[in-house]
């Protein structure tokens, strides 16, 4: 059930929020960190 959930939050988080793969991790914003730090850990439970 967990893992299922997290992979549904995965493919909404991949479809919604902007990606950072191309930007520096050091010149963003807090709210910015933020938002990678919640696509990791929810990409690190989807894969568990």
């Amino acid at each position: 059930m967990k893992k299922s959930f997290f992979k549904v939050l995965a493919r909404i988080n991949k479809v919604i929020l902007p990606r950072y793969s191309r930007r520096d991790i050091n010149r963003l914003s807090k709210i910015d960190k933020a938002f990678v730090a919640f696509r990791y850990w929810v990409t690190v439970n989807s894969l568990d």
